[in-house]
């Protein structure tokens, strides 16, 4: 994954609640769509009109927003299904991060595992961002994942986990994969220590009294 630093980009508002996956992704493009191709199918329910062409009422079809790398969002963004499509889907359109007042459990929990990371503050913070987003001439926000914050004022919490896989640029296997030479070393000096166990309980080889 891309690591996630510090983000300075152009932030679209979003204020629709209870957005759930099927509305970020329709179910039936999460079977055989490239995951490369996905973001061109995000929110399609409302983004393109019956004939395919762009909806010009959709916030994020309005031209200040090309190129948006940061969602401000309603309450509980990402509910519903468990599909990982929908963090494709959106980090597809080229979206880093999320702000919200709350997410979707398992939502949440893939935006990590898929380079997205989604912040969550208060309501009343989110709004004053969404309005600060939405005014003319809005210039770009500013996350900083080191330092946990947004626009240099409002404070976000992170699990250290997840924030070192963002920060490094790793998924949760990756993470793992990290730390291979600390396992080897801890197997090799456990395998000194317990032989029976590596060696497997047998007739010939059983673990001492």
């Amino acid at each position: 994954m891309e690591k996630f630093t510090t983000l300075t980009a152009i932030a679209a508002p979003f204020a629709q609640k209870n957005v759930d996956t099927d509305f970020i992704i329709r179910v039936e493009r999460c079977r055989g769509t490239p995951r490369q191709e996905i973001g061109r199918y995000a929110f399609e329910m409302a983004r393109y009109l019956p004939d395919g062409s762009e909806n010009p009422e959709f916030i994020l079809n309005a031209p200040r927003y090309r190129g948006a790398r940061i969602l401000v969002a309603g309450e509980f963004f990402g509910t519903g299904s468990s599909r990982e499509m929908a963090v494709w889907a959106l980090a597809g359109m080229g979206f880093r991060c999320v702000i919200a007042p709350s997410f979707g459990q398992i939502f949440f929990g893939n935006c990590f595992q898929n380079g997205v990371l989604p912040v969550v503050l208060p309501a009343a913070t989110v709004e004053a961002l969404m309005a600060q987003a939405a005014a003319s001439g809005a210039g770009p926000f500013t996350v900083d994942l080191e330092r946990q914050t947004v626009n240099g004022a409002h404070r976000f919490e992170i699990g250290a986990r997840r924030k070192a896989m963002l920060l490094e640029g790793l998924d949760e296997i990756g993470l793992t994969l990290a730390l291979e030479p600390r396992i080897a070393a801890f197997q090799a000096a456990d395998r000194a220590r317990r032989p029976w166990v590596y060696a497997g309980v047998s007739n010939t080889h059983r673990r001492p009294n």
